[in-house]
């Protein structure tokens, strides 16, 4: 009995170590791998080798959870010490959720592709976060239309400007030739400082006691020198009745005057004209806007009637304007042929040309200084290639780009710079200027004009040839 009882046993181990043999301890600890046959060549001899796998099984398992929970510890206690960090200087996760709303969501996208990437995306929201959190003064900030004017203003062309709807709606009134401002005339010179050029005698700004070649230094207290020119004239402009803040600098004096001006609706006056000694006319023209052509017209045909045998043009401290209006006033003066032409980056012209219907058959001189821009200059350089006139006075400015105005569905815009513009001899003026026939300098110690007394000179001789 005993004995059948030992054989029993002996059987059934070996039965238990021939199912071991084709069983795989798999250790949970290593990695396994991927792709190779379990290799089985581990013989089982230990009478005890079951009940040793079980506790070291569980010896496992006891250190896989200890693991576990250490590693749920240590992440704890890494988050709590980055928020302990991120309370400290500010960089609350909310600060960057709303900057992704107020800039990197923006979507400005350029015709090449992306214009933000993601890590401009990111260095937005972290300086806005900075922003939020140092900045010492409360204030509202349009931060879309700050990274619209930035991105143009990184073309770094002074004459490529983007400009809000109410900006945009300011530019158009200017060049209409009716606003509601201080009525003073100015320009800007290479150094971005805006220049008085002229104020309207009786207008708002003239009477407040703003001069011929003051500097607009500050608007509402904000240093406008550098800034857009239409800008600052919006800033300056506004609704009649209403009142500007604006710091003037006085060169000849060395000397700021802050003063409070009321605005008012101002009708202006491009053209004046007056007939002067031996039937000599004379034509001021401040700038080329919508009504200039009209005014024009009116005054040399008014002159030519009272029996004009001369004609001075006056297009000193003249800034430009507007070109087919300065084209349309070339038409009438010259004879058939180009006025001028436009290139652009590609090479592509734009010609811009008179008919056979001149009515100019009289000497004529046109008065220019360092204001003459634009516009001014190439009316300037049409009549002199042309011989239709002298030119008396000093270089002018020296502005030959020409910009276009692209209207966008919120009603913004954006003027840019898209080609140069030659006079009828093929010469381009950019940062040249017009030599005049006559170079004399106004002297500003005399109470004279010495460059209108010089064309009235040039012209008597030519009457009386």
């Amino acid at each position: 009995m005993e004995e059948e009882k030992r054989k029993q046993q002996g059987a059934n181990t070996q039965e238990f170590m021939e199912v071991l043999d084709d069983t795989e301890i798999i250790d949970l600890f290593a990695p396994a791998e991927i792709g190779t046959e379990p290799q089985v060549n581990v013989k089982v001899s230990d009478p005890y080798r079951a009940s040793r796998q079980k506790q070291l099984g569980r010896q496992r398992t006891v250190v896989l959870v200890l693991s576990l929970l250490l590693g749920v510890a240590k992440a704890a206690a890494v988050i709590f010490i980055i928020w302990i960090l991120t309370t400290q200087i500010g960089f609350v996760a909310s600060y960057a959720d709303d900057t992704a709303d107020k800039t990197a969501s923006s979507g400005i996208i350029s015709f090449q592709g992306n214009v933000i990437s993601s890590e401009l995306q990111r260095k937005l929201s972290n300086i806005k976060t900075r922003i939020d959190y140092y900045f010492l003064f409360d204030t509202e900030v349009d931060y879309e239309t700050g990274i619209l004017k930035g991105y143009v203003d990184s073309f770094n062309d002074p004459y490529t400007v983007y400009y809000t709807p109410d900006e945009y709606k300011d530019l158009m009134e200017s060049t209409s030739g009716r606003f509601s401002g201080i009525g003073v005339v100015v320009q800007q010179n290479t150094n971005g400082m805006v220049t008085v050029v002229r104020p309207y005698v009786d207008a708002p700004g003239y009477n407040a006691g703003i001069r011929t070649d003051d500097i607009i230094y500050k608007v509402n207290g904000e240093e406008v020198s550098g800034q857009d020119l239409s800008l600052v004239v919006s800033k300056i402009k506004g609704e009649a009745g209403t009142t500007v803040d604006i710091q003037i600098y006085r060169p000849s004096t060395n000397e700021y005057i802050d003063m409070t001006i009321e605005r008012a609706e101002i009708e202006i006056e491009t053209i004046s004209h007056e007939m002067l000694v031996n039937n000599i006319g004379y034509i001021s023209m401040t700038s080329f806007d919508e009504v200039t052509y009209t005014q024009f017209m009116a005054a040399y045909e008014e002159l030519q009637a009272n029996g004009m045998q001369a004609l001075i043009i006056d297009l000193r401290d003249n800034g430009g304007g507007l070109l087919d209006i300065c084209t349309s006033i070339l038409d009438k003066l010259l004879p058939e042929g180009v006025l001028t032409y436009t290139e652009n980056k590609a090479g592509t012209r734009e010609y811009y040309r008179s008919d056979a219907n001149a009515i100019l058959d009289i000497p004529v001189v046109i008065l220019v200084n360092g204001y003459s821009a634009s516009a001014s200059e190439i009316f300037t350089g049409a009549m002199k290639d042309y011989d239709a006139a002298t030119i008396v006075g000093v270089k002018t400015f020296g502005k030959g780009i020409v910009q276009v105005i692209l209207a966008m569905d919120d009603g913004s815009a954006l003027k840019v710079t898209t080609s140069r513009y030659f006079l009828p001899s093929g010469v381009c003026i950019h940062e040249l200027g017009i030599e005049p026939h006559v170079e004399i300098e106004d002297d500003p110690e005399t109470e004279e004009d010495e460059q209108l007394n010089k064309a009235i000179e040039i012209l008597l001789e030519k009457i009386t040839e």
